[in-house]
């Protein structure tokens, strides 16, 4: 069978699969995809090496299985389907967990030691749906790791066809594993004797309405544990009523904000759409920023391994605040510095044992989550973190932001190239390289941070738009919003 050809190269990106539904989207494309997966990834981690072909698969060392799961976007079932039955007509049987959060599909991966495919778009418009791919144990698949190369045969596919079905084919299970994953998660951080806290909990109709009431609560017939929880926006509506499920925006922070100082409540907590980010709001309202959730979060993990006489390494992307290898450093841990991207970090994790990981983003990485990313088991850190004591979040998190951030900030550019010439002139071939450090292990990142005044910046071009992203920190607030200012304007040709 012959497909109409579709160029996926807006559809498959660095680290995902990304895209409206149904074009360039549709389930003809999810079936190409779920057959290159099961070319490139499955069957050759399952004893074979290189590309295969369904007729392999007898040939592996075991039955492939892959773990497959959706979020609670309308198009997720239909897209499913369709990869699934690329997988089982490549004699890969499949289990299918259904409704899940991302990182309950890492955990499914990890605990079953299989390649897996979430199905979600994460924070992005009801319109989009997409697949986060990974190899067993929640490994990473991203442009370097596979996914070039499942890009490459699914065009092929769908150029010229699937090719025949395996000898004896795949076949598909249905199983729910919410409360695997919230026992798993019980079993990592104690929340059972903290003292008693008031919790809102936005799930902007994502997946966080179907996870935290399992860890969080006793939805998974798990013991009670002394939170009063407060939520927000917990039915699964694919359509987000609300607001977007993008913590990341301040505007759809503003109801959990107002709703923690009506409910005078501990702490806020923010999920984006497929929950495998968290965002924390303190008592007063106001956010803390994800490079302070990072030194907290950190700090905890660095303490249970010195407790037990390791060496500690922590990874952070190079957009978290200078405050976080500080800290880590300070307590005796390695820090490595990395990309942005959760299969760049992921891969970093696994290469260096790191015990923990954070990013601007608000993603953070755990060697005992299988190294992989998930918002709920750093939520349960936070809230073991301000329970075991008695101060408010406010004074927590002070502590762990001495510098001024700008937070990302976006300008639409033409000519990304020029805009980086003009800053690259102004900073470094006027003022004199020996005044900044300039590296580019992702975008251009200059600093003047080992002398005063202390700044540095970071400037990314986006993988799909004309954007340059800018990100900026100093030790204070007017030299922050100096070198702000003057970037954006060289930036912006003004």
């Amino acid at each position: 069978m012959t497909f109409a050809p579709v160029d996926l190269s807006s559809l498959i990106k660095s680290y995902d699969v990304r895209g409206i539904v149904p074009e360039p989207f549709s389930p003809t494309v999810a079936r190409a995809i779920g057959a290159a997966f099961a070319t490139v990834i499955v069957i050759p981690d399952a004893g074979e090496a290189g590309d295969a072909t369904p007729s392999d698969v007898t040939k592996a060392a075991g039955r492939p299985r892959v773990v497959v799961g959706h979020d609670m976007r309308d198009s997720g079932p239909e897209l499913v389907a369709a990869f699934v039955s690329g997988l089982t007509d490549a004699g890969i049987d499949v289990i299918n967990i259904g409704l899940c959060s991302t990182d309950g599909l890492y955990h499914a991966s990890g605990t079953y030691d299989v390649p897996g495919a979430m199905f979600t778009a994460s924070h992005n418009p009801a319109e989009y749906n997409g697949i986060k791919l990974c190899r067993a144990g929640a490994r990473p698949v991203g442009q370097d790791t596979g996914l070039t190369r499942i890009k490459e045969l699914a065009q092929q596919y769908l150029g010229h066809g699937l090719p025949g079905p395996a000898t004896q084919l795949g076949s598909e299970t249905q199983r729910s594993t919410l409360s695997e994953y919230a026992k798993f998660l019980r079993n990592l951080v104690d929340l059972s004797d903290i003292r008693p806290l008031k919790v809102v909990v936005d799930a902007g109709n994502g997946m966080g309405g179907y996870t935290a009431p399992a860890v969080l609560g006793t939805a998974a017939n798990l013991p009670e544990l002394p939170l009063e929880i407060v939520p927000l926006y917990f039915e699964l509506d694919g359509t987000f009523p609300n607001h977007e499920a993008n913590p990341l925006d301040p505007k759809n922070l503003v109801d959990l904000q107002k709703a923690v100082v009506e409910h005078g409540a501990d702490i806020g907590l923010a999920f984006d759409g497929d929950a495998d980010r968290c965002f924390v709001v303190d008592e007063q309202g106001n956010p803390v920023s994800p490079s302070a959730i990072t030194g907290l979060v950190g700090l905890r993990e660095i303490a249970k391994e010195k407790a037990e006489g390791r060496e500690v390494t922590i990874i952070h992307n190079l957009i978290t605040s200078r405050a976080v290898p500080d800290f880590m450093q300070g307590a005796g841990a390695k820090t490595v510095r990395t990309r942005v991207g959760h299969s760049f970090i992921k891969a970093q994790m696994a290469e260096h044992d790191a015990v923990f990981g954070g990013e601007h983003s608000a993603h953070y990485y755990f060697r005992d989550f299988f190294f992989a990313d998930t918002g709920m088991l750093a939520a349960m850190h936070v809230l073991a973190a301000l329970g075991e004591q008695e101060h408010p979040l406010s004074a927590i998190a002070d502590m762990y932001e001495p510098y001024v951030a700008s937070g990302e900030i976006n300008s639409t550019i033409e000519d990304v190239d020029a805009a980086r010439q003009r800053v690259i002139q102004a900073y470094v071939e006027e003022k004199g390289a020996g005044d900044v450090e300039v590296d580019e292990l992702d975008g251009l990142t200059i600093s003047h941070w080992h002398s005063h005044p202390q700044w540095w910046f970071n400037l990314r071009a986006s993988n799909t738009e004309p954007l340059l992203r800018l990100n900026v920190e100093a030790a204070d607030e007017d030299m922050m919003e100096k070198v702000r200012d003057d970037v954006l304007g060289l930036v912006r040709g003004e």
